[in-house]
């Protein structure tokens, strides 16, 4: 019979979004192109793509979801959806390479042409660093934690203990925005400024694209806490949170490298702020 699904895949129905979508991120890169060389009308343009990349990704993803309450969401399906987010995380990996890189390069073979610089890593033009056992080492703490809590969340559904989820995810949300609020804290009292050299430059840029991730990653969870008090998620059904949970593992994991290298081996014989 015509219409009759005899496979376990999901045939997704016409949809506007990825259009907008992608109209949205041109609109928002145009933004900030205009912004960056100081042209006129930047903010309506700029507003105009972010406002649309907010409805896109509300309006997708809220159709996701609805898809996987209407059983839409089968085993094939599941297993697909899984490769996607391994393959999200793993570009996210080499996005954080990138600035890696760059601060090794830096550290190992600082220039000996810029006055700034002096041919040392820290540059001479910084007059002291953070100290990496005072807040950076609170942060890693803080985030170590939220690793425990959002895996006893997980072990929690798994075991059909909502209560457990719950709290967990509550916890977790807490942890990750009290993360933020130091970090916020730790910039406005950081001893150099973004730019001016290699150090202050690869140092905000790779911990401030950390602290993007970790507010990204709070806001995923935040969602899957609200899904929760809605009766989402099953024991055998519940990849929005699992996904939710290797991305906070991954920014775990990201943030250690980050606290060792940047951090701690940085700041080695540098004075101290």
């Amino acid at each position: 019979m015509a219409g009759t699904k005899n496979h376990d895949y999901h045939i997704l129905p016409p949809d506007i979004w990825p259009l907008i979508g992608s109209i949205s991120a041109l609109t928002f890169t145009s933004g900030m192109v205009l912004y960056m060389h100081e042209m006129a009308s930047w903010h309506f343009v700029l507003g105009l793509g972010v406002a649309g990349l907010i409805a896109t990704f509300f309006s997708w993803f809220s159709n996701i979801v609805k898809e996987a309450q209407a059983g839409d969401h089968t085993p094939v399906v599941q297993l697909h959806m899984r490769y996607g987010m391994i393959l999200f995380i793993a570009s996210e990996v080499m996005f954080f390479v990138g600035w890696f890189w760059s601060w090794f390069d830096f550290a190992l073979f600082p220039s000996q042409i810029a006055e700034v610089i002096g041919g040392q890593f820290p540059p001479v033009a910084i007059e002291a660093v953070m100290n990496p056992f005072d807040l950076p080492l609170l942060n890693t703490l803080i985030l170590l934690c939220s690793g425990t809590t959002v895996t006893w969340a997980h072990h929690s559904l798994i075991h059909g203990d909502r209560d457990g989820l719950k709290k967990g995810l509550w916890l977790t949300i807490l942890l990750g925005i009290l993360f933020s609020a130091i970090q916020a804290y730790e910039y406005s009292h950081a001893p150099f400024d973004f730019g001016g050299n290699t150090y202050s430059s690869a140092f905000y840029m790779a911990t401030g694209f950390h602290g993007f991730h970790v507010l990204v990653g709070t806001i995923f969870l935040i969602v899957c806490l609200v899904r929760t008090y809605k009766g989402h998620f099953t024991p055998r059904q519940h990849f929005g949170f699992e996904a939710a949970a290797w991305y906070w593992h991954f920014v775990d994991v990201v943030w250690l490298f980050l606290f060792v290298t940047v951090y701690v081996w940085g700041s080695w014989g540098a004075p101290i702020h």
